[in-house]
């Protein structure tokens, strides 16, 4: 629901960390609103340890349940490892948090079908995630043999209605770097798809019109995609004016402007196949700015008001609420959040960085002005 209102609008505070940026987070201005189903997040990463208890609170005052990434050191291989994961994530939200973490488990060369079959038993494990081994951060134990030594755990993942969820990019290094989404469809999801038709995927963080192309020409409810904002509003560009922006850099990596375009026209045309997931994913400033920078952008905390810009710049706005909180729990076969949250149209100004005792995160659009800003009903 769309509607115009004039309501106060507070400086929001943020008692977990040390909030910096001589504007911090003051909006002003009574201006349009939305009113949407609760959100959830069908790509995030949390971390663990210290980086967990400091990051986790952003997503949870956002979105209603999320996907979680099993990326850790070690991954989270195992149900067990999932639940203990999980354990640590509900710890660490904050007081009377509803924030439902919906684990995944890393799929390995050695994943045997019966862990297939304890994940889905357990109500714990939602998915299984696909790393290349060697493709983002934190997968070097990922797959190497994904068509011999996987397959019994994937067709066990068939039998079970398991998702798979999907890092899709080669790893040969004679491939360009952006072309690795493109080789990964033709190579590896193209064939396994039509070896398994009724395994069901999801294709993370997309970025390229292919990847687009292929997600519309599979069956649909058995193949989807997911978009996070840093694919969605700059290209690859960004990379580079200025100098060098290593907050700018993740993998997949940002790609030409006709990819953007061709992302933006799919997730803003109300298709079922497209949903959100913000792959949020924080790294310390000195993991980013130091000479071999590490992927990963985060913006729990931008997110929302991003989705909501890419749709008004476009016109869609009615078209926002099925892609951010019906499309995915659809196809997880979950119910919609009974909750709802409200995005009014009102400035404020994104952080330049947010200070634990570990060091900085730099959020996605530090220092900048955004026009949209969540809150619960």
């Amino acid at each position: 629901m769309i509607k115009t209102s004039f309501l106060p609008c507070k400086v929001l505070k943020f008692p977990w960390a040390k909030v910096e940026g001589s504007r911090q987070l003051k909006c002003k201005g009574p201006r349009m609103e939305l009113t949407l189903v609760q959100p959830d997040v069908w790509h995030l990463h949390l971390r663990d340890g210290e980086l967990l208890q400091a990051v986790v609170p952003h997503s949870a005052n956002h979105f209603g349940r999320a996907i979680v990434m099993p990326n850790l050191k070690p991954p989270v291989t195992t149900t067990a490892a999932a639940v203990t994961h999980r354990e640590s994530i509900l710890k660490a939200l904050p007081a009377g948090s509803n924030f439902n973490p919906l684990m995944t488990l890393y799929l390995t060369d050695t994943t045997s079908p019966d862990e297939i079959k304890l994940a889905r038993s357990s109500k714990v494990v939602f998915a299984v995630k696909l790393y290349p081994a060697g493709a983002t951060t934190n997968s070097q134990d990922g797959v190497i043999d994904l068509f011999g030594k996987c397959l019994p755990a994937l067709e066990q993942m068939v039998e079970h209605n398991m998702p798979l969820l999907v890092h899709g990019e080669v790893t040969d290094p004679s491939v360009d770097a952006f072309d690795h989404e493109k080789v990964f469809i033709d190579t590896v999801l193209h064939p396994l798809i039509q070896r398994l038709p009724k395994l069901k995927v999801v294709m993370g963080h997309i970025t390229t019109m292919d990847a687009i192309r292929f997600a519309e020409s599979c069956e649909e409810g058995f193949v989807a995609a997911t978009h996070t904002p840093q694919h969605l509003l700059p290209n690859r560009n960004a990379l580079f004016q200025g100098g060098l922006q290593p907050h700018n850099y993740c993998l997949p990596v940002l790609k030409r402007e006709i990819h953007r375009q061709a992302i933006v026209s799919a997730v803003t045309s109300g298709s079922k196949r497209f949903s959100l997931g913000i792959d949020s994913a924080p790294l310390e400033r000195r993991r980013k700015e130091c000479p071999c920078g590490c992927a990963d952008i985060y913006n729990a905390l931008v997110a929302l008001a991003l989705y909501a810009k890419v749709f008004e710049e476009v016109g869609a706005l009615d078209k926002l609420e099925a892609f951010t909180s019906l499309t995915g729990p659809e196809f997880y076969g979950l119910p919609r959040n009974t909750s709802k949250i409200k995005l009014i149209k009102t400035s404020w100004n994104v952080p330049e960085s947010f200070s634990f005792s570990f060091g900085d995160i730099i959020p996605m659009f530090a220092d900048e002005t955004l026009e949209w800003q969540a809150s619960f009903l």
